[in-house]
């Protein structure tokens, strides 16, 4: 009877635990609708953003006077790799699809004799890059009380990035986050934010001239923060949209697997109260034969 009563209380707990897991895939679908819809209204302006730097930057590429964040210092021994991940888990692969990248990247890097430097945004991408990459964290960006990501958090990333950058502390620049594609499907993404990659000849937009007033430089060295930002805040709504979605997939298979398991349990518990009823009814009628 102790065996039942065991197969009863796992039964109890697993259906405590498919309640959970189903009603965080019910709270992720719905976040999922807001971050999606979010997601997929900044990609035209984050494109035609890249179309007008990029525009503007193959003309001026080359230039003595073209700004620092185009032009570069020069170099690329030191890199700083921007690490977005979320601030919870339960997410499936979500977190560690995008560590990987950073890993492999950093890790090629580091066989080339470059220095790396890494800031995290997100606390489960730090906690797993301090297992075996601590010595290159070089900072970390909080979001874990902000509950939807606004171009404010994008600009206060930024801003530190141009911080370490007019401070000399790196040389090229990239972000790592994972662009949604489906509920089923997130791809880890690197992005190289400085210097601002040049598109080659004949790649940019040249379907039309444009006379720039004022100069093309003068109008990059406004605009290339802008682009940077915009580039960072289109990734943080990718990765926000990514989150929900690997965590809605994640919280149904988990949901299902709970399912399978209390059919299993059930199973084994009916067999197993059946085997204690035949051994008792076999008792009974064995005792009543003794008599």
């Amino acid at each position: 009877m102790a065996n039942l009563k065991d197969l009863k209380n796992r039964i109890s707990s697993v259906k405590s635990t498919r309640k959970i897991t189903k009603a965080m895939q019910m709270v992720a679908a719905a976040k999922l609708r807001r971050a999606q819809d979010a997601a997929e209204a900044a990609r035209p302006y984050a494109q035609r953003m890249a179309d007008v730097v990029n525009g503007l930057a193959a003309s001026v590429a080359g230039s003595e006077t073209a700004p620092k964040l185009l032009a570069g210092t020069g170099s690329d021994q030191t890199h700083l790799l921007v690490v977005m991940t979320a601030e919870r888990g339960l997410c499936g692969g979500f977190n560690s699809s995008i560590v990987k990248a950073a890993r492999v990247r950093a890790a090629r890097l580091l066989d080339e004799g470059k220095t790396v430097k890494i800031l995290t945004v997100g606390k489960k991408g730090r906690e797993q890059l301090r297992r075996d990459l601590s010595a290159h964290l070089v900072g970390h960006v909080d979001l874990s009380e902000v509950k939807r990501v606004g171009y404010e958090n994008a600009a206060d990333i930024s801003k530190r990035v141009f911080e370490m950058f007019d401070a000399g502390e790196f040389d090229v620049a990239t972000i790592f986050y994972n662009r949604f594609e489906s509920v089923i499907s997130q791809v880890p993404t690197p992005q190289q934010i400085i210097p601002a990659e040049v598109p080659e000849a004949g790649a940019a937009n040249s379907e039309m001239l444009y006379e720039y007033e004022p100069s093309e430089e003068a109008i990059l060295e406004d605009l290339l923060p802008r682009s940077v930002t915009t580039q960072i805040f289109t990734a943080l709504l990718e990765n926000a949209a990514s989150e929900q979605g690997a965590r809605m997939s994640a919280m149904d298979n988990a949901t299902r697997n709970a399912g399978d398991m209390i059919d299993r349990l059930t199973i084994q518990y009916n067999r197993s109260r059946q085997a204690a009823i035949t051994k008792e009814l076999i008792e009974i009628i064995s005792g009543a034969e003794a008599l």
